[in-house]
């Protein structure tokens, strides 16, 4: 080969080598696919509650509905329960602090609208015991406490039951009573909760139901376990249990919601 020849030759395998180099340097890096948005999970929307107000021991319950409804209409979201000792009692208001619940309850008490109080602590709700003694634990409390309900009347007020007003009185009063500030209506129950199927109920579940209007949360009980739920069933009837999978409630069961 002459020194021309040579000389192309040479220029040849540089360019290859260079074009070799070349695809090397620019090989493509893999493309990013677009990542799928994460779903945030559904959270329940509920709240613990701070300091609050127990005013009342009554041995009537209309005493004790009275004074509920005397505070309800001063915008206070007053309930009442039957406790240990027998005696009907009111709890009312959520305040950030001592002081604030205080101030309230004395200016309640010079207007006669209430007389001896009790500032109720927020650790002293079941509640606050969640992280020591376990979520099991709080969920038994607050179906302990719908239960202390059980044959006493319907009596949470409400003059439009299609609302679902009346029936989730018993719904809130078991979750407030153990320091969950559950919103006051059925509908707004059923708006805060996390979605539950049917078949992974718990215990403290609240199940809705349609009894008014086709597909409108109108009904709320709360689910004591074994396929059963207690709740007030209207007007003239006391509190009870029936069974989710029966006739009536099954055809009009919405759907399920949890909050711890």
């Amino acid at each position: 080969m002459n020194g021309f020849g040579a000389k192309i030759a040479g220029i040849a395998c540089l360019g290859a080598i260079m074009i070799l180099v070349g695809c090397a340097a620019r090989e493509p890096s893999p493309v990013p696919r677009p990542s799928l948005p994460v779903q945030p999970e559904v959270r329940p929307q509920i709240k613990l509650l701070g300091y609050t107000i127990q005013a009342g021991a009554f041995s009537l319950l209309d005493n004790a509905v009275r004074l509920t409804e005397s505070l309800q209409a001063k915008g206070l979201d007053a309930t009442f329960f039957h406790d240990e000792d027998g005696l009907y009692k009111v709890r009312f208001g959520n305040f950030a602090s001592s002081d604030q619940a205080r101030s309230r309850a004395e200016g309640l008490q010079k207007e006669g609208v209430i007389d001896v109080f009790y500032i109720v602590a927020p650790d002293q709700y079941t509640a606050s015991q969640r992280e020591i003694r376990g979520e099991a634990y709080v969920r038994e409390q607050i179906v302990n406490t719908a239960k202390s309900f059980m044959g006493l009347p319907y009596r949470w007020g409400g003059t439009q039951p299609e609302t679902g007003f009346d029936c989730s009185g018993l719904t809130l009063t078991a979750y407030q009573l153990n320091g969950y500030d559950l919103p006051r209506t059925s509908l707004e129950q059923f708006q805060a909760g996390k979605p539950v199927a049917a078949n992974r109920l718990a215990k403290g579940d609240l199940v809705f139901f349609a009894v008014h209007k086709k597909s409108a949360v109108s009904h709320v009980g709360l689910y004591i376990g074994g396929g059963y739920f207690i709740h007030a069933p209207g007007q003239g009837r006391v509190i009870g249990v029936d069974s989710i999978s029966s006739g009536y409630y099954q055809s009009r069961f919405i759907g399920a919601r949890a909050y711890l």
